[in-house]
């Protein structure tokens, strides 16, 4: 069972690249679960639970370590975001009775971006030194350590906007899924650098779809 989960376990090979079985389900869990939260349904977050146990060994095994302890993060919100959009407070109701879209308020912007930055310098320099301080544990250097960091860090900050439905979250999604995109390319990890430009541009349509779902709210409230 544990040769499934590696990543030189052959699935199939398609334009002479070699697909595991680890990457390519782990791929299509990932794509289902960011269409559904594009579409504000609530199963994106169970089926988000089974992407981030399989995207967890992936990571680890082709030393993406920040990314790697991210998942562990993701498992315990998508827990979380699924307790909340199906729990909202009073006032917070959407028609389906779950939780509303909503947007930010401005001081959460500005400490979203110093956050941002400090966090991205902060575990970008820790993630240099894993392979020095924990030699046992990961014994290559981390690959592309502040880049990584950078989605690890707005990963985590956005994803508690998600689970508020904050429309801004999109506009932060696309922005860690371009420098996704390219990093997981440059380490080779192709499908993965697939999923993620087609994560942005899932991303667009969650931020429109958001949009417009908050607009539908006014609407309704004008005829009852």
């Amino acid at each position: 069972m544990h040769e499934i989960f590696s990543v030189n376990t052959l699935f199939f090979e398609i334009l002479g690249y070699a697909m595991s079985y680890i990457e390519f389900f782990g791929v299509v869990f990932g794509l289902l679960a960011v269409w559904l939260s594009a579409k504000a349904n609530i199963w994106s977050w169970p089926i988000g639970i089974v992407n981030v146990i399989l995207a967890f060994f992936l990571y680890y095994q082709v030393q993406l370590y920040p990314d790697m302890f991210l998942q562990v993060f993701f498992f315990v919100t998508n827990i979380i975001g699924w307790w909340r959009w199906a729990n909202p407070r009073k006032g917070e109701e959407d028609r389906k009775q779950q939780l509303k879209v909503s947007y930010m308020k401005k001081q959460q912007l500005w400490l979203t971006v110093f956050m941002g930055i400090v966090g991205t310098l902060i575990m970008g320099t820790l993630a240099d030194n894993l392979h020095h301080w924990f030699p046992l544990l990961f014994s290559l250097p981390s690959a592309f350590p502040y880049a990584d960091s950078f989605v690890m860090v707005m990963s985590i900050i956005t994803t508690f906007f998600m689970i508020q439905k904050k429309i801004e979250c999109w506009i932060i999604w696309i922005a860690v899924d371009i420098v996704a995109t390219c990093l997981y390319y440059m380490k080779g990890v192709k499908f993965y650098s697939m999923e993620y430009f087609i994560f942005t541009i899932i991303a667009a349509f969650g931020l429109w779809h958001w949009v417009r779902e908050h607009k539908s709210y006014s609407i309704q409230q004008q005829n009852p």
